[in-house]
């Protein structure tokens, strides 16, 4: 059976880690509606996860980020260029997350991991995205951004660490308004959330060095976890960008709301 639930937790992260829909804001809802703690297997096994969606986002855009690596040298010498100045963008549009990861870390781990929280900032989320549809003028590509709209993007992936929010969902919104395409947004966010998820599985795998009880995890487990989540995330990303071409993000949207509204009622029962 631990092995079924290492694999769907594999599957949540694989799917809900680029979808704008929310990972952190799935898993506190279901552990208030069923029980299920979806952390008993710990520190170790999220690092698993982290770096299975890692990998997956790597992969799928292995060309870039071969290209952003192999330009990294002139990029930190200021010269032009498609991939120097990209990496640039993404360089920028990391600093708020960085800032706030390590300022307001504890905060958000904390106070803010409430289903009630994650009731309101789901259905914002989902007014974002169908504001982004109807305002954003969706002309413009990635390549075309400055550095002060990469920060804000790089704003609304910070803001993706409080529960509930979404960090594909708030930087797709902020991307759109900006008016960038649909596609060119979700590669540019993808590619921004990179340095991101890193992080996160390097903070997360500090602590597990630091308590070394929690990496007391079968290996069967972890394995599962990262393969699981690696694979899904990997078709995810490649059938949402593809979605993307000819769809919109109200689809999203209200499923965002349907979420919240259930959540609202499930804990108005109590």
């Amino acid at each position: 059976m631990e092995l079924i639930a290492a694999a769907l937790l594999g599957v949540i992260q694989g799917l809900t880690e680029f979808l704008p829909v929310s990972s952190s804001g799935h898993l506190i809802l279901a552990r208030v509606a069923t029980g299920w703690d979806p952390g008993r297997f710990g520190l170790a096994f999220d690092v698993a996860c982290h770096a299975g969606t890692l990998v997956s986002v790597a992969w799928f855009f292995r060309a870039e980020v071969i290209s952003l690596t192999v330009a990294a040298p002139r990029a930190l010498l200021g010269y032009g260029g498609r991939w120097e100045r990209l990496g640039r963008l993404i360089v920028a549009g990391s600093i708020p997350v960085g800032l706030v990861g390590v300022g307001l870390s504890d905060y958000v781990s904390g106070p803010l991991r409430a289903p009630e929280v994650v009731v309101v900032t789901m259905a914002v989320g989902a007014v974002g995205l169908s504001l982004a549809e109807w305002r954003g003028t969706r002309r413009r590509e990635a390549a075309t951004l400055g550095y002060g709209e990469a920060v804000l993007i790089g704003i609304a992936q910070a803001a993706a660490l409080v529960p509930g929010v979404s960090r594909s969902g708030a930087t797709l919104t902020v991307a759109m308004l900006l008016g960038l395409t649909r596609e060119s947004a979700a590669r540019f966010v993808f590619l921004l959330g990179l340095p991101a998820i890193a992080a996160a599985a390097l903070k997360e795998l500090g602590e597990v060095v630091q308590a070394p009880a929690e990496a007391s995890v079968p290996v069967a487990l972890l394995l599962t976890g990262m393969v699981v989540s690696a694979l899904v995330g990997y078709v995810t990303v490649k059938y949402f960008l593809r979605y993307l071409v000819g769809h919109t993000l109200h689809g999203f949207a209200v499923y965002r709301l349907v979420v919240s509204a259930a959540a609202l009622l499930w804990l108005g029962r109590g």
